[in-house]
This record gives structure tokens, sequence and C-alpha cells, in this order.
């Protein structure tokens, strides 16, 4: 490690929140899906932001178009209107279930936004009491108080309470007992339609089908966190197209700036109308160079030929996967769905991250013994056979 890296991490025990486990890596610069260090050495990046890099690193169709708003208008208020905004919303309109688009920062953000809108549409229609909202086992939703108490896992809740009150967790991918728990006062039911930070969970076909027409008999509301799974990582747009309905909610942030921070709440006109002026607001949701970023996103995946592209890449990295775990007796399970894979170990998953570090290959793991695989859309079968080959390598030393 040179200096400069050294000094860097250094500086980041000094100064910075001990908030993460950082991998000793310092990243100067990327382009596409590669990554340098101080020193010049080349990573593939199968980790890509955590499902924020869609586009790899420096698309130069996005730096263009950064640059360019930048020039012109970097930030206003939201009271006043500015293109990119409205346009941005109308590309979100005219692609998805939704009617009406609110904008904020983060995928945080915008789960606050949703739970907000649900619980406020609920009480308008049903009364004070209707406030409650059901979530999934294992779920993530995010950091803020209302997001992680949406988020069913005891241990990311631990020390932060009191919990925001009105929710409760069922397992994810079991109907009969999310039936058996709703209540009178169940306003919503919140999920994503693949568990990724709880270890690329796919549920049954009929399952989201199945929650859908009971929160149509039951006039509950559906939110779908596609913070992850949105913007073609699955190899659609959204996933809930693969599997034939839509939610009366949507979240999104991740992929959406394809690098810089944005999120979105999305809804019918019907729900969406339980928000009004006062209701809700973000300082920096919607400014002009984050929608200017997703603009070239949005354009990109439904016009540039990303979207077919993520199709291929998908396919390939499931059945390469497919390959590995045929030969060897560790890997427990591939599932997964377009370039949101996982690998379920038998054995402890971090060291073959460190591992894969080593090798020059950035991967992930989740709930211990998950390696999550969630490379920018644009990765080549290349690269894929570059990442099978070092998983292949490290594996083979533990049969």
């Amino acid at each position: 490690m040179n200096m400069i890296a050294t000094e860097i991490q250094e500086n980041a025990a000094r100064y910075l929140m001990n908030t993460y486990s950082r991998l000793p890596l310092t990243i100067e610069r990327g382009q596409g899906c590669l990554v340098y260090d101080a020193e010049g050495r080349e990573y593939l990046d199968c980790v890509a932001g955590i499902a924020v890099n869609i586009l790899g690193h420096a698309h130069p169709d996005v730096v263009e178009a950064i640059t360019r708003q930048a020039r012109q208008l970097i930030h206003t208020s939201n009271l006043f209107y500015t293109q990119p905004q409205t346009q941005l919303a109308e590309q979100l309109v005219e692609h998805s279930f939704a009617d009406k688009v609110f904008f904020c920062n983060s995928g945080t953000e915008a789960n606050e936004a949703a739970i907000k809108l649900a619980r406020r549409y609920a009480t308008q229609i049903f009364g004070a009491e209707r406030v409650e909202i059901l979530t999934m086992l294992n779920s993530f939703h995010g950091r803020t108080l209302a997001s992680l108490s949406a988020t069913g896992q005891p241990a990311l809740q631990e020390g932060f309470g009191p919990l925001v009150p009105g929710f409760r967790y069922v397992p994810f991918n079991d109907f009969e007992t999310l039936e058996a728990t709703l209540t009178p006062q169940t306003a919503a039911i919140m999920l994503e339609p693949i568990q990724a930070e709880g270890g690329v969970v796919v549920p049954d076909f009929d399952y989201l089908k199945k929650v859908r027409s009971l929160c149509n008999e039951r006039q509950i509301l559906l939110i779908f966190d596609e913070v992850q799974t949105g913007m073609g990582r699955t190899g659609t747009l959204f996933a809930y197209e693969h599997f034939g309905i839509q939610p009366d909610i949507m979240t999104l942030a991740k992929g959406l700036g394809g690098g810089i921070p944005i999120g979105a709440c999305l809804a019918t006109e019907t729900v969406a109308a339980a928000f009004n002026p006062g209701t809700h607001a973000s300082t920096f949701g919607g400014n002009p160079l984050a929608c200017a970023a997703a603009l070239k996103v949005m354009d990109l995946l439904l016009n540039g030929g990303k979207l077919e592209q993520s199709r291929s890449a998908g396919e390939y990295l499931a059945k390469t996967l497919t390959n590995l775990s045929q030969q060897f007796s560790c890997i427990r399970e591939v599932r997964g769905m377009g370039l949101l894979q996982g690998l379920e170990l038998s054995i402890e998953g971090k060291p073959l991250v460190l591992e894969c570090l080593e090798r020059r290959v950035l991967i992930n793991c989740t709930m211990g013994r998950v390696l999550r695989f969630v490379p920018p859309l644009i990765i080549s079968h290349d690269q894929i056979n570059r990442l099978m080959a070092v998983l292949s390598d490290i594996l083979s030393k533990r049969k």
C-alpha cells in the first residue's frame, strides 16, 4: 500500500465515525466495470456501489449530462419548478404503474415517504386506528428510525429503541402466515419483491400475486421497496413486472441516479392524493443535478440498449454460477434474478470476499454466508468469466 492510501485509511479511522466494516482498499478512480487503487491496480467491480453504479463508473453520457446541468443550475428550492424534475417524473410515470412521484435523496428517504403516505391515506379513508404496516422478517428498508422499524432484522435495531410503533413482521414467502396476521388496523403490506440484503431470496412465483389479491380484498395498500431491485437490475425496468402485478406504492433509489444520490416514491393517483402541500418535503429532493443524471440513466436503459444488455448478462451470470455450484459441495444454492444473484454457502462468506479482493475482484457477502453479486448492468461475458475463474480457484482450496 502506498503512502497516500495509508494516510487516507489512517485519517478515516481518526476522523470518521466507525459505522462501516471497510475493506482494505482505497479506490481512486473507476471506468466501466473496473476500479483502480492509488497504485493503479485494476479491480473488477461486482459490487457497483451496492447496486448503484448500474452503468458502470464514469459513463461518458452520464458525465456529460451532469457536467452540462452543473453549468446551468445545480439546486433551487422546490418552491419553484425545474424542467429536469418534471421530465424525470414524466419518464417514471410513463414507464411504470404510477401516476405521481415524490423525489428525495436515498432509498431510506423514499421508504420514509412511502410509510408516511400509506399511513396518511389509510387514516383519511378508514380512520385514525388504521396505521399498522406488515413487513417481512430479514427485510431491509433503511437506517432512519421509521425505515429501521420497518426492517425485520432485530440485530440492526438493537440500541435504537423505542422504535416507531405500528410495525409487525411475518416470514417472507409465507402467504398463510401473512394472511393470518392481518388485523382491522393493517394499513399496508411492505416488502421487497426479492430480499437482497436478506440473502437474495426470490419468492415463489405466485406469492406476490396472492399478496396483491389479498390487498385488493382487504383494501390494504401494497408497497414494493424496489430500491435494489429496480432500474433494470433484474432484467426488467422494475422487478414487479416479472410477477404480473402492480403495487400501490413503489420506492426507488440506488441505480436511479447511476451514482448520483436520488430517491423516489411512486404511487397511484388515488393514494398520492393523501399528500398535499406541507405534509411531506425534501430540501434537496429532485434537484436539477440529480434529475439530469437520472434522466440520462433512464434514456440509456430504455433507448440505449442497456436493459437488453442487463438481461443478457444476467442470464449468463446465473448460468455460470449454476455451473460453479455443480463443482463445489460448499455451495448450497444459487438464487436470484437478472444481475441480482446470490451464492449461499455452507461456510462463512467473509473470508472469500477478502480472498477475492486479493485477486482484485470485488464482491459482497450478506447474511453471513451468501455471496451477493450486483455488478453494473454493462458487465461483459468476459468479465463474468474472470469472476468465475477467481471464485473457482478460491473454492477449490475448500473442497
